[in-house]
């Protein structure tokens, strides 16, 4: 399933334009601690959070994440926009929760990392 499989079923909202919505998802993770997702989250990871920070392009680009998708309906801070366009990196949002969100996305087969 693509990036653009799951922003679809799930009326995700695109924050950034990128030939990243082809990308292959191969899990997901949620965390907001940015530690921790450098830890634990494996390439092709949807990543689900809630920090907006530009720090968070930096972990997805370093880990090789699928996406980064944004809940209860945050919305990045400017610069954080300008570094996930220069970094080809997918940004989503949700007005959802993380536990709803997550419920969604296991339900459509996407399991956490390993």
């Amino acid at each position: 399933m693509t990036v653009r499989d799951v922003a679809i079923r799930l009326a995700l909202g695109l924050l950034t334009e990128s030939e990243g919505l082809e990308r292959e998802i191969t899990g997901g993770y949620a965390s907001d601690l940015l530690s921790d997702v450098i830890a634990h989250s494996q390439a092709g990871n949807l990543w689900i959070t809630l920090q907006t920070h530009r720090n968070i392009i930096a972990v997805a680009t370093l880990k090789e994440l699928a996406a980064i998708v944004l809940v209860n309906g945050r919305t990045p801070d400017a610069d954080t926009l300008v570094k996930a366009r220069e970094e080809k990196a997918v940004i989503l949002s949700s007005r959802l929760p993380a536990f709803e969100l997550i419920g969604q996305l296991y339900q459509m087969g996407i399991r956490g990392a390993v």
